[in-house]
């Protein structure tokens, strides 16, 4: 073996290039045909999302050629369903496609008004039922799957509506729904709805019975029409809960006990549980800390037992064969970039992967988790990826890069991480911040950023950075922050508020104003800020105190902006604000305008400029500075 060369952190030569993260395929939500036999899942290919199918027996086939596969109510998701050997999906214009899984080409189903999501067909293949919205009225519609009528309004009057499913009998349809100022992790309502006449209409509508503020999501009908089973939050954790349809009686089949069961209902489409073919046995997912575990719960006995999916430690967006005892999900792991992956009594099987994994796993690494107090008190977390090559090393402590999720109601996983490794190969320490207020602990965890948003997580930021100096796992005086969205607020609040604790910050799409930010933010988070800041105008001195953009007389710190045109979440005036004061200031930046970008990354050309731009800015600000 050689000896490793000594080369100075942040400068070791990499195999993760811009263009290898940038050609990423990202996999989700597979799903299997009503007859067990094909396999379909969305695979997004720079800025297009094509669906995929797998036959039994057979190579995967591309479904989508000319159609971009795209839902946009809210965040997204809910993209597509296959049952019956036919594919409904929502292209980008927000209009539902169908074609079959044979040989066909795609026709519209409804016209091109509104954004569609989460189409689910009915037993007898007549009816589409599905989520609609045109930014300001939200509901559920329905349409003949056909396509020969205009859509019927099904359901209206609340804000939100998610994941409709149909009862086998094709009588009944269930649904989630919301209204302002909740997000739907605060509270929901499940919804069961008859249906009958021509056209089909409901002809009774009754909420279950759950408490006021219990948030509830992904309920599923059981194969036999017996059931509908959910998850349900009320607690510190939450539970699959069981109701019998046929005496409306209810009864917890998983009780959480130091775990999750779901993440936060951020886009349409989740599904962490699912029924076995035979109503007898419930697969499910259990989430802590980053790590995600498969379980199966048999309905009898009520007792559950784990299903071994190493080397996976996260997996997600669970999918269950309707004919045999075989499953499907999105799996990954630090070192195991993500893959759709099949399971059966044999064992698992691969069906896709995201890209050529010709990089050997002796350049990742595995994170560890470290801990420190809050001033409050709270052991708050981070996930630390320390600097890993087989041919370099350094002396010294390294540099660290300091990555702030979204949200702020969001969390991080033990999964593949690109952005980690290409910091990491190149010498830097990466950590992922897990800030009050993420998810993956419990409830309480959680809710400690409700009305502190701007505050502490703040706090939690520099005591990161605190925590990496006398852990000794980073050199204090090379430590950068970065984040996106909610992220990217928390990076300029740190920038005003905390000058010099980090020597540079990388700010994408992140929040200047919060006044602006509640008049001008889309319909799904109008009123978060309600729980997050306060309402307005009750707090509106907290809204000032907290927005970074009048407190832009201590900034002085070197910042690098990144930003999507097209983004509706956080407009570019945001961003604007925050770069006319950097250049009137001569503070050392750099600002990036993404044509046809969103609240988020997709095209291959904007990853590529974006890691090249923050790899040239951190080697001059941070590396080669005094």
């Amino acid at each position: 073996m050689c000896a490793k060369q000594n080369r100075p952190y942040g400068l070791w030569p990499s195999p993760v290039s811009p263009l290898m993260l940038g050609q990423r395929t990202r996999l989700d939500n597979p799903q299997f045909d009503s007859d067990g036999r094909t396999l379909v899942w969305l695979e997004g290919r720079s800025d297009r999302g094509v669906l995929v199918a797998l036959p039994e027996g057979e190579a995967p086939l591309d479904l989508t050629d000319e159609h971009s596969v795209r839902a946009q109510v809210g965040y997204g998701g809910g993209d597509f369903s296959v049952a019956q050997g036919r594919l409904f999906f929502v292209e980008r214009s927000g209009r539902l496609f169908s074609r079959g899984l044979g040989f066909d080409r795609p026709r519209p189903i409804t016209p091109p008004h509104g954004m569609a999501a989460s189409p689910v067909l009915s037993p007898n293949g007549e009816w589409v039922a599905y989520v609609w919205s045109d930014g300001k009225e939200d509901l559920i519609a329905l349409v003949d799957s056909q396509g020969r009528d205009w859509p019927i309004k099904l359901s209206t009057g609340a804000d939100f509506y998610m994941q409709p499913v149909w009862h086998p009998s094709g009588l009944m349809l269930a649904w989630v729904e919301w209204d302002h100022p909740h997000m739907p992790w605060d509270g929901t309502r499940l919804k069961l709805a008859s249906l009958g006449g021509a056209p089909l209409h409901i002809t009774e509508e009754h909420a279950i019975d759950l408490a006021p503020d219990c948030a509830v999501q992904q309920p599923q009908f059981s194969p036999d029409g017996r059931y509908l089973s959910f998850i349900a939050e009320d607690g510190e954790w939450e539970d699959l809960v069981v109701h019998d349809l046929a005496n409306d009686e209810q009864f917890i089949l998983v009780k959480g006990d130091g775990f999750q069961l779901s993440s936060p209902a951020w886009v349409q489409g989740l599904h962490h549980h699912g029924w076995g073919p035979s109503s007898r046995k419930v697969y499910y997912l259990r989430i802590f800390g980053g790590t995600a575990s498969l379980w199966v719960v048999d309905l009898e006995t009520r007792q559950s037992s784990q299903i071994d999916t190493a080397p996976y430690t996260w997996l997600s967006e669970l999918s269950v064969s309707p004919t045999s005892e075989e499953l499907a999900f999105v799996a990954s792991g630090p070192a195991l970039a993500s893959r759709v992956v099949r399971w059966n009594e044999q064992g698992l099987t691969i069906a896709a992967r995201s890209g050529s994994e010709t990089l050997s796993p002796e350049y990742l690494c595995a994170p560890r988790d470290i801990t420190w107090p809050a001033p409050d008190g709270t052991a708050v977390h981070a996930l630390y990826y320390p600097p890993t090559h087989p041919d370099f090393s350094s002396e010294g402590l390294p540099p660290a890069v300091v990555n702030v999720h979204g949200g702020p109601t969001g969390g991080v996983a033990t999964a593949f991480n690109p952005q980690a490794a290409y910091f990491t190969t190149r010498g830097y320490a990466y950590v992922e911040l897990v800030y009050r207020g993420s998810t993956g602990y419990g409830r309480t965890y959680r809710n400690l950023l409700r009305e502190r948003w701007g505050e502490a997580d703040v706090e939690d930021a520099v005591g990161c950075a605190q925590a990496l100096g006398d852990q000794q796992l980073a050199d204090a005086g090379r430590i950068v922050i970065k984040g996106g969205s909610a992220g990217g607020y928390t990076v300029l609040n740190v920038l005003v508020h905390h000058p010099g604790v980090f020597k540079a910050g990388v700010c994408l799409f992140g929040v200047s104003n919060l006044f602006t930010l509640a008049t001008d933010t889309h319909k799904f988070e109008q009123r978060y800020l309600d729980s997050m800041v306060g309402p307005l105008p009750q707090t509106a001195a907290r809204y000032h105190a907290w927005s970074p953009i009048y407190h832009m007389d201590s900034l002085r710190d070197p910042m690098a902006v990144f930003q999507g045109k097209e983004d509706k979440v956080v407009p570019p005036d945001q961003a604007e604000e925050i770069v006319k004061v950097l250049r009137q200031k001569n503070i050392p930046h750099i600002y990036r305008l993404y044509d046809g970008e969103g609240h988020g990354w997709r095209k291959t050309e904007t990853i590529v400029d974006y890691l090249q731009q923050t790899e040239r800015f951190l080697q001059q600000q941070v590396l080669f500075s005094a």
